[in-house]
């Protein structure tokens, strides 16, 4: 087998993606190319009408000034957890499943490689039915399978070169996009918004915690991207400056049109746009650019599936997860879109606790990832301990699952207050329980910087 360096110093001088893990990552994303990238991601049509699980997270409506908070905060916090985590692709190199070798193994990687590979998939899927599903309201004359047909394909094609994609975003599409955005902010609010203290902060962390889950889902991601960043610093403050400042805008708009033109119904909101003078353009401009969306995940399902076997073609892997994904998407009906998210959140909030603070702290950014890491069984521990912290606040609301942690609970004699929050408390449970690792933390070498080791040993064996 090979070896793969995935290193600043081993970097490859090519402007795309090799096809397999064998080929170091090229370097050639700057500050503005992360900006961009991550402020087109930041923006979503699912984040338009998700924007109702935000206003009302339990029965009664919040009011304006809850929503926002909660829409700004749990945005922020979500966001710097996802940066973060992509320091530690651009210092390797590695991609996201790649770099969870070092946390959990090279074996017990395979776990949360198999659940990321479950939710992209998910993801992609609700990303092409979104597509299809506003491009019919556009053009009614043409059935809607059509637009989904169409989309998949296009995702497929521009995930075959996703560097090449990402330079078109930077010089193209961000600029469209943000004008497009503005324009609609403008027009809904001409029409009067209700007080903006009227209503309850009644599920206030719900609400948090579904727009982190949104944030946090991008985190088994990030690393497939910034492994390509000239310097960690640039990843770091690419996507978070680019992704909170989008979606805070995005679930705004779909606040804006809950509470004034829809009245409360989130399947008018994409008619409301287009009741807008020039709406139809503009929103045909967001319907277009979601096609990012659908193509990070279609990318980085096929990265992923690396994971299990680095030689296998990247290309190969991404048109069989484009058919699969449009396949599926020809026949579904999104229904669930509230329950995904807190699932996903349930997972990935309290993996995010384990691998920043084993990465920065237990193992001071020193990770072996190579072909057949011993496992390190102790760390899947936290990530456990977190996952069940998080279900026992909010299980969601598919019945026989949150019955049965709600018998748990009362077991437990654990009563939820209203201030407890599933996705900060997770996240704490986690990080705590990784704390320990400190003890057991081997001395690194003196005198040797992280990027010099890192630099001057293999990093990843195929």
């Amino acid at each position: 087998m090979g070896t793969v360096t995935g290193t600043v110093a081993g970097a490859a001088r090519g402007d795309e993606v090799g096809p397999t893990l064998a080929t170091p990552a090229p370097r050639t994303m700057g500050f503005t190319d992360s900006a961009a990238l991550w402020g087109n991601l930041g923006v979503s049509l699912l984040g338009f009408t998700g924007a109702i699980f935000v206003l009302v997270p339990v029965s009664t409506p919040m009011s304006l000034a809850a929503a926002f908070t909660a829409l700004v905060l749990g945005t922020v916090l979500g966001t710097a957890g996802v940066a973060a985590a992509g320091v530690a692709g651009t210092r390797t190199g590695a991609p996201s499943m790649v770099l969870l070798r070092g946390l959990f193994g090279t074996r017990p990687s395979y776990l949360p490689t198999a659940l990321n590979i479950v939710q992209l998939l998910g993801w992609t899927t609700f990303e092409l039915v979104t597509i299809g599903t506003a491009l019919h309201q556009i053009g009614p004359g043409v059935s809607r399978w059509v637009y989904v047909l169409a989309a998949g394909v296009i995702t497929t094609v521009l995930a075959l070169r996703p560097l090449g994609w990402i330079r078109v975003l930077r010089k193209y599409v961000t600029v469209a996009v943000l004008v497009a955005l503005v324009y609609l902010g403008v027009q809904l609010l001409r029409h009067p918004l209700p007080a903006f203290g009227s209503g309850s902060w009644n599920g206030f962390w719900i609400a948090v915690d579904t727009v982190i889950g949104v944030s946090v889902s991008w985190v088994p991601l990030i690393s497939d991207y910034s492994r390509h960043a000239r310097s960690a610093r640039s990843a770091f403050a690419g996507a978070f400056l680019g992704y909170s400042t989008t979606q805070i805008i995005c679930y705004a708009l779909g606040l804006v049109a809950l509470v004034t033109v829809t009245r409360g119904d989130p399947n008018q909101i994409f008619g409301s746009f287009l009741a807008i003078p020039l709406g139809t353009v503009a929103f045909g401009i967001l319907a277009v650019r979601e096609l990012d969306q659908s193509f990070a995940d279609t990318y980085s399902t096929a990265v992923s599936l690396q994971n299990f076997r680095p030689h296998w073609d990247r290309r190969v892997l991404a048109l069989l997860v484009g058919a699969a994904s449009t396949v599926a998407a020809l026949g579904l009906n999104i229904d669930d879109y509230e329950n995904f998210l807190t699932l996903i959140g349930s997972v990935f909030v309290p993996l995010l606790g384990v691998l920043v603070v084993d990465y920065f702290l237990v193992s001071a950014m020193r990770w072996d990832l190579g072909g057949d890491v011993r496992a390190r069984w102790a760390t899947l521990v936290p990530w456990l301990l977190g996952f069940c912290a998080y279900q026992l606040i909010n299980p969601g609301s598919i019945g026989w699952w949150a019955d049965g942690w709600g018998h748990l609970r009362s077991w437990l004699h654990l009563t939820v207050e209203t201030w407890m929050s599933a996705s900060l408390l997770s996240f704490l449970v986690a990080a705590l329980a990784t704390l320990p690792g400190l003890l057991l933390r081997r001395r690194p070498v003196v005198g040797a910087s992280p990027e010099r080791e890192w630099a001057e040993r293999p990093q990843l064996q195929g």
